[in-house]
């Protein structure tokens, strides 16, 4: 790409920025779009325009976030969108303080230096740009002026060990704070007891579960609900839980014929084919209502089939207070490891239900095979991303599709094609993963929606660096380089490695495009503001269906993290062998947490809280795109025939792997279990212990009832004793 390309591309996505700020300063203001713009806000009961958020200030978005506080994220949004930010904050630190020493030393380095002047004169096959001239390859081979370069290595390691250390103090302290204030959580009361064997001869599954945890903790246990294979009966609640909605939905367009035709109404009219489309044309409120009474006693009966016949090998455990369910988790139970397994509960709402009876062996037979499976995605999706890289250039392209190359030759077509294709074609290629990644994520017998977020990210974090950093460098660069390593075989090496800083720009371009152009779509919800004005007019008549449509979801961690760490580890990776891109990665993380910001206090509703448990994966993962940045260097230095300073480096990956050490024994512990002196801060109120208790009974077993007598077979009546802190 040609600078006046690259300047393209930037000055386009700028451009396109401002215009989708502008847009969501006109939209946010008009109240039919405030539960799109406001709707964290106002499913708290807030003022969705309380502290001027009406203004006509087009930047009044930016003096909220600002004097935002950590705690008014925490209150709006939860920890883990808090730990978030201090990642996007970390990331940012890191890039700064590396910019102010790397850029006004190593730009004037490379700047004065003219090696890609000389590879011009000597007739090189590569193509330079005026970008080039400020880049690490414009420094010749085994000049003295590359010691700036060795010592910008280090100062970028030392500073990303000093930001981490803090960050990893900051997040233990937030944790701890969170785990030890006085509200109620009912994870915080039971344990999660997997791999059950098979009750004694004469005694059920809950006399087995209660008898062997009261003799454990016989002054603290409180009773215990054997988990059931909920399958059918969910199916049953589901289809009723339809109809109710269809039900509701019927009457409300037949109230609404009444006010705009005639005064009795025009009753609606549905199929009872597939879908509604097919079939015999009956009434919609009669046959939903017949629906209902007909799915009613049999969702009561599937109810007791299931609490009597179809209990699993695995439990809750409940205890009267924090420090006994919290030792309980830590403990081992039994003198085999895979039976009477005891973890801590995840939250009511992150359950998966049908992973709890996956057995102790066949979760770590799953892992290996979900592992062998994620490996071969990012052998095969290299394939097709290498292809991307190299042939959605222009050259390439006429010569795969010759009838385009009239349009393509037209200058402005072809400024704008250079600028965007490659990128957009990776961005799309991209967006058909994370769905995949979560099955196999969940596949492994994972118990929480929380755990296999993480585990999906871990995977997804890899797949975008092997595939997206080094796929797409290679790719390009081999591309490229094809026909002097057919004359030159021995010569891959060098081709490859001197070839690595013309790959700057492409990255260069593919942040600037995900700074501006993905996060003024994020601010501005162009997309999710359309599809509610859509599903309100044609799709919308009761208030529930209303408020399905807007509902905003969470912030979704599972892709949002490692979209960032790519970005971090390209600016790391490039950050010595090209500088420029320090202020692009500076950039992104800045208005990444200035919209994300708005966001999390005014949009996004968490879907699960962990306490910062992704934060120990954040770090180890930061530290795996800085060991990739000096071992980078580490063959670049090679390249540049800078052999004796070479082995300076060497030291730097054995201190990253440390400082990962380190981490993990010091803070690891404490997010993987709750330390007994946080779990043994007094509560503001005694907990009712039957709230706890039946938190973790599943929407399909559930009963208005205030007893749980249908549910004796299989939730323990063992203890009745009163509930206490």
């Amino acid at each position: 790409m040609d600078f006046s390309s690259f300047l393209t591309s930037l000055g386009t996505s700028f451009l396109i920025f401002i215009v989708l700020m502008l847009l969501f300063t006109w939209l946010s203001r008009r109240p039919g779009n405030s539960v799109v713009y406001y709707p964290n806000r106002i499913l708290k009961g807030l003022d969705p325009w309380e502290g001027g958020s009406r203004s006509r200030n087009p930047f009044d978005w930016i003096r909220e976030a600002f004097s935002s506080s950590e705690q008014d994220v925490i209150n709006m949004s939860g920890v883990d969108t808090a730990v978030y930010f201090v990642f996007l904050s970390t990331a940012l630190g890191i890039l700064v303080l590396s910019g102010l020493i790397l850029l006004p030393v190593l730009l004037p380095v490379a700047a004065t230096d003219d090696n890609v002047k000389a590879q011009k004169t000597n007739g090189s096959n590569q193509t330079f740009s005026e970008i080039d001239n400020l880049l690490m390859g414009n420094i010749k081979d085994d000049s003295p002026r590359l010691w700036a370069f060795l010592f910008a290595t280090y100062w970028v390691s030392l500073v990303t060990y000093f930001l981490l250390w803090k960050a990893y103090v900051h997040v233990s302290v937030l944790r701890a704070n969170a785990l030890m204030a006085p509200g109620l959580k009912p994870e915080q009361f039971a344990v999660l007891v997997r791999d059950i064997p098979p009750a004694p001869e004469g005694q059920t599954r809950k006399e087995q579960v209660d008898s062997y945890f009261k003799s454990i903790y016989p002054e603290t246990f409180y009773r215990s609900m054997v988990v059931t294979n909920n399958k059918e009966v969910n199916k049953i609640y589901e289809k009723l839980e339809g109809y109710k909605k269809k039900l509701a939905h019927a009457e409300a367009v037949y109230d609404g014929s009444k006010k705009t035709g005639k005064p009795e109404g025009l009753r609606p009219t549905t199929k009872t084919g597939l879908l509604g489309l097919v079939g015999k044309k009956v009434d919609s409120i009669e046959h939903y209502n017949e629906k209902i009474k007909e799915l009613t006693p049999k969702l009561e009966a599937e109810k007791k089939a299931t609490l009597r016949e179809k209990q699993q090998a695995c439990a809750f455990a409940f205890f009267t207070n924090r420090v006994a369910a919290a030792s309980a988790a830590q403990s081992l139970h039994a003198q085999m490891v895979d039976t009477w397994t005891v973890m801590e509960a995840p939250e009511p709402r992150q359950i998966i239900w049908s992973n709890l009876k996956i057995k102790y062996f066949q979760r770590i037979i799953r892992q290996y095979v979900v592992s062998f499976i994620v490996a071969l995605t990012i052998l095969f999706y290299m394939i097709p991303i290498g292809l991307i890289s190299a042939l959605t250039t222009l050259d390439n392209l006429k010569k795969l599709l010759p009838f385009l190359k009239p349009i393509v030759d037209i200058s402005a077509v072809k400024t704008v094609l250079e600028a965007y294709l490659p990128q957009i074609a990776l961005i799309v290629f991209l967006a058909l993963l994370p769905k995949l990644l979560m099955a196999l994520s969940k596949a492994e017998g994972i118990p929480s929606v929380g755990h296999a977020v993480r585990a999906t990210s871990g995977k997804y974090f890899y797949f975008t660096v092997l595939n997206v950093f080094i796929g797409v460098t290679l790719g390009a660069t081999l591309f490229k380089t094809l026909k002097s390593i057919e004359n030159k075989p021995n010569s891959i090496v060098s081709l490859l490695a001197s070839s690595l800083p013309g790959n700057a720009t492409f990255f260069l371009t593919f942040v600037a495009l995900k700074f501006f152009v993905g996060y003024g779509l994020e601010l501005s919800r162009v997309v999710p503001l359309i599809i509610f004005h859509l599903k309100k007019k044609y799709l919308c008549k009761t208030e529930a269906e209303l408020k399905q449509a807007w509902l905003p979801g969470d912030l979704g961690y599972a892709t949002r993290i490692p979209g960032d760490m790519l970005v971090i580890t390209i600016a790391l990776c490039y950050s010595v062998i090209a500088p420029l891109i320090i202020p692009f990665g500076v950039v992104y993380f800045g208005l990444g947490w200035l919209v994300l910001r708005n966001q999390a206090l005014k949009v996004y509703v968490p879907s699960f809280e962990s306490y910062g448990r992704m934060w120990p994966h954040i770090n180890s993962r930061v530290i795996a795109a800085l060991v990739l940045f000096q071992v980078t260097m580490f063959g670049y230095f090679g390249v540049k025939k800078f052999s004796f300073c070479t082995f300076l480096l060497i030291p730097l990956p054995i201190l990253s792997l440390l400082f990962v050490y380190v981490c993990q024994k010091k803070f690891y512990r404490s997010f993987s279990d709750t330390a007994l002196e946080v779990a043994s801060r007094e509560l503001k109120e005694i907990p009712n212990m039957e709230t706890v208790f039946r938190s973790y009974i599943p929407p399909s077993l559930s009963s208005e009832k205030a007893d749980d007598d249908h549910f004796e077979d299989a939730l323990s009546q063992v203890s009745r004793i009163g509930s206490f802190a």
